[in-house]
């Protein structure tokens, strides 16, 4: 193993690591494990098919999108759109800083770990391909393991309405993975997709 394969080994258990101290779990597959463990596998399995030659960077970044998230709870913020807004951008930073300390433990230098943090925050998107790759497997993972449970809690036009924003985040590689994705959703849950994108 080469220098810099071992770094990104250890980057990659010390992420795991931090990640596995989530007291929350989810199931999946008939397998527990510490839900921020199991949602940064789930984003690098994604990567894995969106993009097999994905860089070092967005391969570091798409482990770190959730990085130790239960440290800033929802809870903490007003339960209303800006406050959601204001804790989903304290998320970012924390999540690239915490990654950066990793990082830097770990051997890499100031500019690699500034790229990595930039993916994390999903600055440009749209314009920064790998920074769109990153959304399109952030909307996937949500796709494939939270829509459902999200759309049996909520109104229909709130889970459309987050359909259609979702939908507009992702480019068209993101679009026909999440197609191939619905396909084997339950019939409620492929019939709310349908009227998303109708109404799109």
């Amino acid at each position: 193993m080469s220098t810099e394969d071992s770094r990104f080994q250890r980057a990659i258990e010390r992420i795991d690591a931090a990640n596995a101290q989530d007291p929350s779990r989810a199931i999946f597959g008939g397998r527990e494990l510490p839900s921020e463990l199991f949602y940064a596998q789930r984003m690098s399995t994604w990567l894995d098919r969106l993009e097999p030659t994905a860089s070092e960077a967005l391969r570091l970044a798409v482990r770190c999108q959730h990085l130790m998230r239960w440290v800033i709870p929802r809870s903490q913020y007003p339960m209303t759109r800006p406050g959601y807004h204001q804790w989903r951008t304290r998320l970012g930073a924390f999540h690239a800083e915490q990654a950066g300390e990793i990082l830097r433990e770990v051997g890499y230098d100031d500019a690699f770990i500034a790229r990595v943090q930039s993916l994390i925050r999903k600055e440009r998107l749209k314009a920064d391909p790998e920074t769109q790759t990153l959304e399109d497997a952030a909307c996937l993972v949500f796709l494939e393991i939270d829509y459902v449970d999200f759309a049996r809690r909520h109104e229909e036009a709130k889970v459309v309405e987050i359909l259609r924003k979702t939908w507009r985040k992702m480019s068209d590689r993101g679009h026909a993975a999440a197609l191939e994705l619905a396909g084997g959703l339950p019939e409620a849950e492929q019939g709310l997709i349908e009227k998303a994108l109708a109404a799109k």
